[in-house]
């Protein structure tokens, strides 16, 4: 005998409410991923998807919660769907944990605990952004394409001349393809002078070297 799905109809008032709650901590979550995030990505954009991530994940949650049934169906359904878009940055990964965890917790009716934790850990993160000894202040975001040397190590000549021109060097990005190597850092150089000489020293030392400097307080995002 096939059993019978029953399942009560949403209350609207509720979903209203949890939706207007997703929505208000989410756009939090966006605020907080573009003003204090790290990532070398286009932050802004990536932000604007995290409300209508939380608000899906709040109607998904609001549907299945009444029946083990269709939250058994959920998982089958999900387990077909394959994600092809890679996430490049881990910190990506933790707002999109945040913006889905708000989504569950508040398709499950747990409003007060939600707000809480959510704030709670933007909270945190927001403190350790501020704290962190990376939060001084990097002028440059610097990105230099040299192909490898046969003799002698390539990334540690750019290493080097980075070092002794800028005061602070933070190295975020690695790539290797076809024997060229792509390395991306934050900077700090104290004036265009020291800015010249690294330049100079680049265009020295590694003549095939191809290279771009831009000031981090007009990126994007």
């Amino acid at each position: 005998m096939d059993q019978v799905i029953t399942l009560e109809p949403l209350a609207l008032t509720t979903l209203l409410l949890n939706s207007l709650i997703a929505v208000i901590l989410s756009t939090g979550v966006a605020w907080c991923y573009v003003r204090f995030g790290q990532a070398l990505s286009n932050r802004a954009r990536f932000a604007r998807l995290l409300p209508v991530l939380c608000l899906t994940t709040v109607l998904v949650i609001s549907v299945v919660k009444a029946s083990l049934a269709l939250s058994l169906g959920l998982v089958g359904a999900l387990s077909i769907v394959r994600f092809r878009a890679a996430i490049k940055d881990p910190e990506e990964l933790i707002y999109l944990f945040i913006a889905i965890a708000a989504g569950i917790g508040l398709g499950a009716d747990q409003q007060v605990p939600t707000i809480v934790s959510v704030c709670a850990i933007l909270a945190v993160l927001i403190g350790t952004r501020l704290l962190s000894a990376r939060s001084r202040k990097k002028n440059l975001y610097v990105n230099v394409q040299v192909p490898e040397q046969e003799t002698g190590s390539t990334f540690e000549t750019v290493n080097d001349i980075l070092t002794k021109h800028a005061q602070f060097v933070d190295m975020r990005r690695l790539d290797r393809r076809d024997q060229v190597l792509q390395l991306t850092y934050y900077v700090d150089c104290t004036d265009q002078a020291a800015l010249a000489k690294l330049m100079d020293d680049l265009r020295e030392r590694i003549p095939e070297s191809v290279y771009s400097f831009v000031d981090q307080s007009n990126t994007p995002g």
